[in-house]
This record gives structure tokens, C-alpha cells and sequence, in this order.
């Protein structure tokens, strides 16, 4: 298949798979239902595949595009460029507190690269105060991975993260044939609804993102040993945890417990 879509060819480093399919267009606009006058932000427009149907049902729509070439079109678009606020900026370095206000939550959505979704899911999280939703097109596999229970091969420290920051919802599933040039694997569209009181209390969330990646970066590991530069055995077992569990086996809540021991030992 030509990499030529629409006279823009696909870059390989942004990672760029452009979605045409009109019925799987169609049940994305639906499952993210934009309403006039929300404060809607896209990532990674593209082509505007989203972005165009989305603006037919809002006045505005902001979106944020490291692409020069794709924010150039958006700036020359016949139909859509008045209704768009066009950032030519990296989404994870982007500061999306700044496109809130205190009656407008923010409602992210786009089609992620997949070579930067991970970290990307974890650059929002920290705007998970000013957000209402997300909606995200995302390697099948990445979602799996955000909605899965402990005990799976699934579960790690995205499953963790994005569990204490958001419900996941997953909304359909996408065949590779619905982009140009079409990617070798599946993808998923999820829905986020990012708490407004977490499921658990942790005192500081890097605390838990770096429990998590610890345990998760051996998983092997007991975690007496994948922990054992953090948290010795005897505070392991003080919080009725198995210092010969795996980490695939904990909970949220118990690296929650986990985090604010450390959290508690570093304060001193």
C-alpha cells in the first residue's frame, strides 16, 4: 500500500497510521459524543479523520500537533480551520492545564502513535484534575494492558497507574485495515474517566509510579528482592503482604500501601 495518503506521506518517526475507515470514524464520534461549546482538545489530528466530523458538532476544537506539515494543512483547511485553536507542539511535554478553565474541563481524544502512547498516557495523568474524559485510538495490546486485573500476564505498572487515575473503558476494537499505511497490529479505542476521588490514598503518586516500576521491571522477582533498595522484608510483611509475591499478584490498594510506606520512610 502507498505511504502517499491524501498527497501527505506518512512519517515513519511520528509514527504516523492514518484512520479512513467511515464506519469505525463514525463509532469513535459516537463513543466520544462532542457536545457544542466543551472544551475538546485533540491530539495528533493528522489528516483530520476525527477532527472534521468532530467539528461538525462543536463551534471549537483545539488541537495540538507536532507535525508542521499536518498543522499547516489544519491552518488551510476550507471547511474546519475557523472553528480550530491549532498548538504546534509535543503533546508530551504540553502543559493541557493551560487550555482549562473552571467551567470547562478539558475532553481529550486522537489517534496516539504508538510509539509514544505509554508515555504520552502517563504525561496526561498528571492533568487527571482538569480532565473529564479521554478517548484514545491505541494499540490493542496498550489497552489489554490498562484494563487488566492482577494475576494476568497483561497486568504491570500501566495496568496500576492508569487504574488509580482513571475507570478504563474499553469501547471497540480496530482492524488494521481502517488506517493508510495499516499498522501490523490491532487496535482498540478506550475510554478514561479519570477520578474525581481516587480508589486509593496515596499520599505521593511518584512514590507509587516508582514501586510499580521497580516491581514490575523484574517481574520474576519476589518483590523481597525487585523492592529491596526501597523496602526491606520486615516492612513489606508489616503491611500483611507476602514479601514472596510476585508483583503480577498485588493489588492497587496494596501498592498503594506500598508507596506510602516509602512515601513514609523517606519523610523520616
Amino acid at each position: 500500500m502507498s505511504k502517499k495518503h491524501q498527497g501527505h506521506t506518512a512519517r515513519k518517526r511520528f509514527g504516523q497510521n492514518f484512520l479512513h475507515d467511515p464506519y469505525i470514524i463514525s463509532a469513535i464520534i459516537d463513543a466520544i459524543n462532542p457536545q457544542a461549546d466543551e472544551n475538546l482538545v485533540e491530539i495528533g489530528p493528522g489528516l483530520g479523520a476525527l477532527t472534521e466530523p468532530v467539528c461538525e458538532h462543536v463551534n471549537k476544537l483545539t488541537v495540538v500537533e507536532l507535525d508542521r506539515d499536518l498543522a499547516a494543512r489544519l491552518r488551510t483547511h476550507p471547511f474546519i480551520s475557523s472553528k480550530l485553536t491549532i498548538i504546534e507542539a509535543d503533546a508530551m511535554k504540553f502543559d493541557f492545564a493551560s487550555l482549562t478553565d473552571s467551567e470547562h474541563p478539558l475532553r481529550v481524544f486522537g489517534n496516539l502513535p504508538y510509539n509514544i502512547s505509554t508515555p504520552l498516557l502517563f504525561h496526561l495523568f498528571q492533568f487527571a484534575g482538569v480532565i473529564s474524559d479521554m478517548h484514545f485510538m491505541l494499540q490493542k495490546e496498550v489497552v489489554k494492558r490498562m484494563a487488566a486485573s492482577p494475576g494476568s500476564k497483561d497486568y504491570g505498572r500501566l495496568s496500576v497507574m492508569t487504574q488509580y487515575y482513571c475507570q478504563v473503558l474499553p469501547v471497540l476494537e480496530v482492524p488494521p485495515g481502517a488506517f493508510k499505511p495499516a499498522p501490523k497490529v490491532d487496535s482498540a479505542v478506550v475510554r478514561l474517566l479519570p477520578y474525581q476521588d481516587k480508589p486509593v490514598p496515596v499520599n505521593d503518586p511518584g512514590k507509587l509510579n516508582q514501586v510499580c516500576a521497580q516491581a514490575f521491571n523484574q517481574r520474576r522477582k519476589t518483590i523481597r528482592n525487585s523492592l529491596k533498595t526501597l523496602l526491606n522484608e520486615e516492612q513489606i510483611s508489616s503491611l500483611g503482604l507476602n514479601p514472596d509475591a510476585r508483583a503480577e499478584t498485588l493489588s492497587l490498594s496494596d501498592f498503594a500501601a506500598l508507596a506510602n510506606l516509602l512515601d513514609h520512610t523517606a519523610r523520616g
